[in-house]
């Protein structure tokens, strides 16, 4: 396979991502991981999306920190540390041009035979496999118009749920049913009652002077920036329900964002109800920044 980007000081070598596998560079669609993976066949694998901003990743420690969490949950490998991750993200800089993107991390159990069992680990088992996307993007904080998802919703009581799994099946399921319905993304209920998140962000609501999100138990996602929110005294964490947001947009309170580490969402239109206005990019930056 060609080992594109070997000249990047050129204009054709600027792409509009780059990846890495296994001592092999390309565009993504050029590279391959083996079809026996479970990360393919089974969902079986981790992984972590932060942003690259003026060629700085963003947050690494603690992506690479809830990565290594995700893995002794599930009994997985410990994926690379940051020794390991930065000269690639270096790299994969150099050889795209690429500044300002969206950097993802995969980690899965590696490749076995056909089944849900567990392959052998060590020298002469299963070894698990690494890669890595560098994609050109820019932060998003344009609002939204959301619908509560009817048909998904995350278990609370799941150790999937506390991990950044392969897994987003229902999420992409959920968007389905929002883009059906004329809006753009859906909250997912949590299995133990109230909302939860969105299919790929953390839900944060404005009553008052103070940030409220939903807690772990829900199940939502232990996002990073959702993390630094509650680390910063910046929001806390309490159960939120539908009409309670409902009464406090009735007195004009009760802003809402969608979250994450590629950035923030205000949410306009909710089921049909006029949401107050929320300006995230700045709370986003404190964020991302601290």
């Amino acid at each position: 396979m060609s080992d594109a980007g070997n000249n990047p000081a050129t204009a054709a070598a600027i792409q509009a991502s780059v990846a890495y596998v296994e001592g092999r560079w390309g565009p993504p669609d050029s590279l391959a991981i083996p079809l026996s993976d479970r990360g393919l066949l089974l969902a079986d694998g981790l992984f972590e999306t932060l942003l690259l901003e003026n060629g700085e990743p963003l947050l690494l420690q603690a992506h690479l920190a809830r990565w290594r969490q995700g893995a002794a949950l599930l009994g997985l490998p410990m994926p690379p540390d940051a020794q390991t991750v930065e000269p690639l993200i270096s790299e994969a800089i150099r050889r795209s041009g690429i500044h300002t993107g969206a950097l993802r991390l995969n980690w899965t159990r590696g490749s076995s035979g056909r089944g849900l069992d567990l392959p052998e680990s060590g020298p002469a088992g299963s070894q698990p496999r690494f890669w890595l996307q560098l994609s050109a993007i820019t932060p998003c904080f344009d609002p939204i118009n959301v619908v509560i998802s009817a048909s998904e919703q995350r278990l609370a009581g799941s150790v999937l749920s506390r991990c950044k799994t392969f897994g987003y099946g229902s999420a992409i399921q959920a968007r389905r049913e929002a883009r059906s319905r004329g809006a753009e993304d859906a909250l997912l209920p949590s299995s133990g009652g109230g909302l939860c998140c969105g299919t790929a962000a953390n839900l944060l609501v404005r009553r008052r002077d103070s940030w409220l999100t939903p807690p772990l138990a829900s199940g939502c996602l232990p996002g990073i920036l959702r993390g630094q929110a509650l680390a910063m005294g910046l929001a806390q964490e309490a159960p939120l329900e539908l009409t309670d947001l409902q009464s406090w947009w009735k007195d004009g309170d009760g802003a809402c964002l969608l979250i994450n580490s590629l950035g923030c969402r205000p949410i306009r239109e909710l089921e049909g109800w006029s949401l107050p206005a929320a300006e995230g990019e700045g709370l986003w930056r404190r964020l991302i920044q601290p």
